[in-house]
């Protein structure tokens, strides 16, 4: 459970709340405790000029005036002994009925003392703290608005580079990360976001060129592939002869592949859609390719696909599941799904992880290959605005790969 909030949004209202809660607090302190201090020493001030006018008063009438007292018994006794010796003193005397300043000095061997109420300062000073305790309020709620607003513009910016981001890692090329976000302000984003734009096209043009060298590769092996074939159909007849044949097709369909991954790559492929049942069109074309396989259709829908690149796409998987499987396969249809499975060994983590990967087929327990057939799935299930999934089954028996096709319902 969460007990404080995660975002960078409020991450960063919360910091500030807390700066100004701080900020607040001190300034506080430290003008409750200049105001404390100028008041006492007003009052102070105050009361010592009065106890010197009494002072000259006694000295010339032998009176008290002004409300003062001659050996007062409520004179505190740290006043009493500040003004022994002829001294001159002052006194702040905090009582629970109310605070109260003396001022006292020894004459003739007694002890003049006048005393004042506080409470009109005590009373400025609760004033005061009333002003303080609403003002570090409104600073608080100020600086908290602020950390939002600072924060929500920062944290839109974020999430509208991490959405271009994740369109450049998809495959778009035209989306930028730096458009995304905006020119204003110039700030560790735009940085951000021109460092990402500047890494996707340094990728991109990296693959641009392995894709157009592989391409070239395939289409330069094409002629001379061609020719291996003829040449191989009229060697005689004979065991090595059929060796020879076997492995020029295996070279010519890998050329065959190749050449279909660099078309592909150039994300200019368009699926020709028509209207198909997916249950009828499955059961015709596993009967065709894989007999053994059992099909199973859950519910049936009809769906506006490519014939031609779904039957591609099945081919390969089925291809896939014999090859590197075990038996049985089993091919489910439900709507507009199409699942793949077989009892073999299971796909391996890397490609759960990262998808299939051309020349990579992941693990030595489903065999030898290429890796292009998983590939070419993939990619001709994303022209036909499909999802291609793959996974292992709940009991760790068998691969299982799920086509989703969008729906014409």
């Amino acid at each position: 459970m969460r007990l404080f909030p995660t975002t960078l949004r409020w991450r960063l209202s919360a910091v500030i709340a807390v700066v100004s809660a701080l900020v607040a607090i001190a300034l506080s302190v430290l003008v409750r405790t200049e105001f404390i201090s100028m008041q006492v020493d007003d009052a102070r001030r105050l009361q010592d000029e009065r106890i010197q006018l009494v002072l000259r008063d006694y000295a010339r009438t032998g009176q008290a005036v002004l409300g003062s007292t001659l050996d007062s018994p409520d004179v505190p006794a740290e006043l009493l002994q500040a003004v022994r010796g002829g001294q001159r003193a002052t006194y702040l005397e905090r009582t629970p009925g109310g605070s109260v300043i003396w001022a006292a000095a020894e004459i003739d061997g007694k002890v003049l003392s006048l005393r004042s109420s506080y409470q009109d300062r005590d009373t400025a000073l609760a004033d005061l703290d009333e002003v303080l305790l609403l003002s570090s309020a409104a600073v608080v709620g100020v600086g908290t608005l602020l950390g939002v607003v600072l924060g929500a513009r920062l944290s839109r910016r974020l999430r509208l580079a991490a959405v271009a981001a994740r369109h450049v890692a998809d495959g778009e090329k035209d989306v930028r990360v730096h458009d995304a976000i905006g020119d204003r302000p110039q700030d560790e984003t735009s940085d951000l976001a021109r460092a990402v734009d500047a890494m996707a096209d340094a990728l991109q043009e990296r693959l641009v060129a392995e894709r157009r060298v592989t391409a070239d590769i395939a289409h330069e092996l094409r002629t001379p592939v061609t020719g291996l074939v003829t040449a191989a159909e009229l060697l005689p007849a004979g065991r090595p002869a059929e060796m020879v044949r076997d492995r020029v097709r295996v070279l010519r369909g890998l050329v065959e592949d190749i050449l279909e991954v660099a078309r592909l790559d150039t994300a200019t492929e368009r699926a020709e859609l028509t209207e198909l049942v997916l249950g009828d069109f499955v059961r015709r074309r596993v009967a065709a390719i894989l007999p053994e396989a059992e099909v199973v259709v859950a519910g049936q829908e009809p769906v506006r696909t490519d014939p031609r690149r779904l039957e591609r796409v099945l081919v390969n998987l089925l291809l896939n599941a014999r090859k590197h499987g075990k038996p049985p396969v089993i091919v489910e249809v439900d709507g507009a799904v199409l699942r793949v499975r077989d009892h073999g060994p299971g796909f391996s983590a890397e490609l759960l992880r990262d998808g299939p990967s051309r020349f990579r087929t992941g693990s030595s327990d489903r065999g030898g290959g290429h890796g292009l057939g998983l590939t070419i799935a993939v990619a001709q299930a994303r022209v036909l605005g499909g999802e291609l999934r793959f996974a292992n089954a709940d009991a760790g028996d068998g691969a299982v790969v799920t086509l989703e096709l969008p729906s014409d319902g």
